[in-house]
């Protein structure tokens, strides 16, 4: 998205609350200010980092304070990671990382690629993990190709930008391909293209409602009685206004 100089406050994300999951925000272009209950203000910039473990209860909010100010090409992606049933319930935390030191940067012929989280290929992410998983960004130029390995049991790629092929499959912008079990999988470039490899071990099953997951049903209605009543404290620094809870269905 394209933010013009003195763009409304509507555009931003309001304080809004999570439970039960770790959420994982990666810019390709852009900033972003993320704000949280438990008082962490934080800048977000291409590359860089913010992952959020929610556990038992956490809100922030998502600013586009500096696109507002200069204007700016806005691009990038959250991912939502479901935690282990025995970390669900765990105080909340917040992390930023960045540099190569934290999340390993290298390059091969018409691929640049950043692990940002998990272990793959013999190279680990120092981002905090609760499970068995990886998540990388390729920049594939046109032409490129690069295979991912069946080291873990589910995976994934999703294209945010360009367009590539893989296992049989045409992919755009937009389209994300869950991989065969076993087979290792070549992606290719049609032209340029980003593209996010993820994948884990599977941790069992998961209930989705609104910002809220969990392995208990109870516990999701319980977090929605709670947002409602207004008992989970908003982000320090932004608690003026905030996302209500949208009706059940």
């Amino acid at each position: 998205m394209d933010f013009a100089a003195g763009s409304p406050l509507a555009l931003d994300v309001k304080p809004h609350p999570h439970i039960g999951l770790a959420t994982v925000t990666y810019l390709y272009s852009g900033s972003m200010t993320h704000r949280d209950s438990l008082g962490y203000k934080q800048e977000i910039l291409p590359g860089e980092v913010n992952w959020m473990i929610a556990g038992k209860g956490i809100t922030h909010s998502e600013r586009f304070e500096s696109a507002r100010v200069h204007g700016a090409h806005m691009h990038g992606i959250q991912a939502w990671v479901a935690l282990p049933e025995e970390n669900e319930e765990d105080e909340p935390l917040f992390f930023h990382y960045e540099g190569e030191q934290q999340l390993p940067v290298w390059q091969e012929d018409g691929v640049r690629a950043r692990l940002v989280a998990g272990t793959i290929d013999g190279v680990s992410s120092q981002v905090k993990t609760y499970s068995p998983l990886f998540y990388m960004h390729w920049e594939l130029e046109a032409g490129g190709r690069r295979s991912v390995p069946a080291t873990y049991t589910e995976r994934a790629i999703y294209v945010a930008a360009g367009s590539v092929s893989a296992g049989g499959h045409a992919l755009s912008a937009g389209k994300m391909l869950v991989l065969p079990i076993g087979q290792a999988i070549d992606v290719i470039a049609d032209r340029h293209s980003i593209v996010m490899v993820l994948g884990g071990e599977p941790l069992g099953e998961r209930f989705v409602h609104w910002n809220f997951v969990s392995s208990s049903r109870e516990r999701i209605e319980q977090a929605r009685e709670d947002w409602r009543a207004g008992r989970m404290q908003l982000p320090v620094g932004d608690d003026k206004e905030f996302v209500p809870l949208p009706e059940a269905r």
